[in-house]
């Protein structure tokens, strides 16, 4: 739109991304390094308390028992009542379970534990973006959410090198992987505290945004909002039952088997390829994170700059695929393997943010708060599903080769599903009627239609 090219476009655009995203980073990173710890805390926590691959695997899988439960009504509840409320709300009891984490001795207090931290963490991903669909464009979606989403790799990346200096320590006769459950609760809590004093829910409450800033965004999102709705205006059920929806759901699930079945059993896979130290593989594990920063940031601003969306997510997701499959043909030279291992969860991190700025392309408000929790929160069935697979297959084959072929086969059958999804953007397609301009106007309005796409 014309009004991209003001001063105040410019002002207020820049002041939101600096005021908002790098606080949303923060909360992100906290919430995965808390989510994963468990997967570094493993390499030795198993062998402490006697646990077999499959009790592992069924209590990583508790988490997304509880947290499927409750994240469709919080997703709705941080677009109808507050995001800064319910979010800093989800920090604080979810850092509190995180510390319990560290005193378990069984195998049933481990499932109640983990049962636990999915009820409370619930929503928090859907709810940070339904919370930025709030303050950023449909053109800036994709860099928004993909800025946030840098905390996955940014997590993996910080966890695995908090947990190589914290899992050979005893201090006051605890053990390391109790500590990393222990400090790693404690920023959620203190960030949870912040966020409430911090982040304004909507534009028009946000007093640190001039008034001709403040005016500009709220009708900007307005319009997105009135667009959408000439084309259709969905209640949640008739949101529910798009096939649209139905096909990002069951692709989001798809994909997030492969992807937990990864995140969950890397520093495993590790581990048994290379017969390295617990710390060296923790190190490791970080590598992966690395690269997925750089690939997550140049393939959602690649897709913002040219609009496209379907397959700026389905080329990453058909490469992480790949990559495991050809795992099975390196012949265990450690070096490649460590090399597909980080290309593959490298993919998945670029695809995430271009993915769920599909939904939003279609629906707002309501709806699109409860699409988004409920595409999540089947999808998470893949967290409970994926890493007892894998637990299984070990067990069944004796081997990692069964578990590669899964998770290289689930990634590549969400690419399947993921291709057959049709979406239209009344947004971009409004942007364009209105540059339909004279031909005296002519480069002015492609400049500006090559932006708002």
């Amino acid at each position: 739109m014309a009004t991209d090219k003001s001063d105040v476009a410019t002002r207020a655009r820049r002041r939101i991304a600096i005021r908002l995203l790098p606080f949303v980073l923060l909360m992100y990173l906290v919430c995965l390094i808390d989510r994963n710890n468990v997967a570094f805390a493993n390499l030795r926590m198993s062998v402490d308390l006697g646990f077999a691959d499959r009790v592992y695997g069924l209590g990583v899988g508790m988490f997304f028992i509880g947290y499927i439960v409750f994240e469709v009504p919080g997703a709705i509840i941080v677009e109808r009542w507050s995001a800064r409320k319910w979010l800093a709300r989800i920090l604080i009891s979810w850092g509190l379970i995180t510390i319990l984490n560290g005193f378990i001795h069984t195998s049933g207090q481990f499932y109640v534990v983990r049962l636990l931290v999915g009820i409370s963490e619930a929503s928090f991903g859907p709810g940070l973006i339904v919370y930025l669909t709030h303050w950023f464009r449909e053109s800036d979606r994709a860099k928004a959410i993909g800025f946030f989403f840098i905390g996955g790799p940014a997590a993996s990346s910080a966890g695995g090198i908090i947990a190589a200096s914290l899992l050979g320590v005893r201090w006051l006769g605890i053990v390391g992987w109790r500590w990393l459950f222990i400090l790693e609760g404690i920023p959620a809590i203190l960030i949870g505290a912040v966020t409430l004093f911090y982040l304004t829910d909507w534009p028009r409450e946000a007093r640190w945004l001039p008034e001709d800033e403040r005016e500009w965004i709220t009708r900007e999102l307005a319009a997105e909002t009135a667009a959408k709705k000439r084309v259709r205006d969905y209640s949640i059920w008739e949101a529910f039952r798009d096939r649209r929806i139905s096909l990002l759901t069951l692709a989001w699930l798809l994909g997030l088997t492969a992807a937990q079945s990864t995140g969950y059993w890397l520093p495993t896979f590790i581990k048994r390829i290379s017969s390295l130290p617990d710390t060296r593989v923790a190190l490791l594990g970080s590598l992966p994170g690395l690269v997925g920063i750089a690939a997550l940031v140049v393939n959602g601003w690649h897709s913002d700059r040219t609009g496209e969306r379907k397959w700026h997510a389905v080329l990453p997701l058909f490469c992480a695929g790949i990559s495991f499959l050809l795992v099975l043909r390196t012949g265990g030279h450690f070096a490649i393997t460590m090399t597909l291992f980080s290309l593959a969860l490298a993919m998945w991190y670029s695809y995430q943010p271009v993915f769920w700025t599909m939904p939003t392309m279609i629906l707002c408000e309501s709806a699109a708060a409860a699409s988004l929790g409920l595409i999540n929160s089947v999808g998470q069935l893949g967290g409970l599903a994926g890493p007892y697979a894998v637990s299984y297959l070990n067990e069944k084959t004796g081997g990692l080769q069964g578990a590669f072929v899964f998770i290289g086969v689930t990634y590549l059958l969400s690419v399947l599903v993921l291709s057959c999804v049709k979406i239209y953007s009344p947004v971009v397609a409004t942007s364009v009627r209105m540059l339909q301009r004279p031909a005296a106007e002519e480069s002015l309005g492609f400049a500006l239609g090559h932006k708002e796409s």
